[in-house]
């Protein structure tokens, strides 16, 4: 009796099945969506270019992106996610026109290399901003440092404090040698402002031509021909020496270009 009624319940399920077919998944990027794409690489309509880009690839491209970003880890967070995935879809517009179906290559496949290195490219500089981040919590940062950060102004490189410090020895001893060449009072005054004015250099302001000038006019108490004449002076000595070391363009283009102007 059990038998009976276990076949009868199996010829049940077999007759509201039968005929019907097991429907296949839609690919998100299929032949449909390489067909859209050489569609709208071959129309010159904007309008077209546009319906067909939003109703047939866009769909493709934003799958592509969501899946890549998964299955790679690409991103942790949801508000992150978005933005990454935005990113994506608009980078992949923006090579659409890139892709070649002469060559044979189906146009997922195209894509997908594409955006994938794009995400790869993303992700080194994000983990690269993250390396860069300074926690003002951190223990190991001076008072300055701190203060620096504070004032959201970058510290420089270690590597680049200490050129910039080898760079200022230079330029004092270049300027020291000038000085040592120059025997009239003027240009005495001149080249005692002017160091007084470079070792103070961080302090000011502003920095152009301008000011400079009124910055030296001050120090030195010459006015502004004597000074003129002074720097016109200076000017050569400087010519001789400014190929054997590197130095502060802003700070001496200003400073020579100052009496010219006037």
């Amino acid at each position: 009796m059990k038998m009976k009624k276990k076949t009868k319940r199996v010829h049940t399920i077999i007759k509201k099945t039968d005929g019907k077919v097991k429907q296949k998944r839609k690919p998100y990027f299929g032949k449909e969506a390489h067909a859209a794409v050489v569609e709208y690489q071959s129309t010159d309509c904007r309008k077209n270019r546009h319906l067909i880009y939003e109703e047939k690839i866009r769909p493709s491209f934003e799958k592509l992106a969501e899946n890549l970003i998964f299955i790679h880890n690409f991103s942790t967070s949801k508000e992150h996610f978005h933005v990454l995935k935005s990113d994506t879809v608009s980078f992949l517009y923006e090579i659409l026109e890139k892709f070649d179906p002469s060559r044979g290559s189906k146009a997922f496949s195209y894509f997908n290399v594409c955006a994938k290195n794009f995400l790869i490219i993303q992700s080194k500089k994000r983990a690269k901003q993250r390396n860069r981040h300074i926690s003002i919590d951190d223990e190991s940062l001076s008072l300055r440092e701190k203060n620096q950060i504070e004032m959201s102004q970058i510290i420089p490189s270690q590597e680049d404090a200490m050129i910039k410090e080898e760079e200022h020895a230079a330029l004092s001893l270049m300027l020291g040698r000038i000085k040592e060449k120059v025997s009239n009072q003027n240009e005495i005054l001149c080249i005692d402002s002017v160091i007084t004015l470079f070792n103070k250099v961080d302090e000011l302001d502003f920095l152009n031509k301008r000011a400079v000038f009124v910055y030296l006019r001050e120090i030195s108490g010459l006015n502004p021909k004597q000074l003129s004449v002074s720097m016109s002076s200076l000017r050569k000595h400087w010519r001789e020496h400014k190929r054997l070391v590197k130095y502060d363009e802003d700070f001496f283009d200003a400073l020579l270009g100052s009496a010219k102007d006037e």
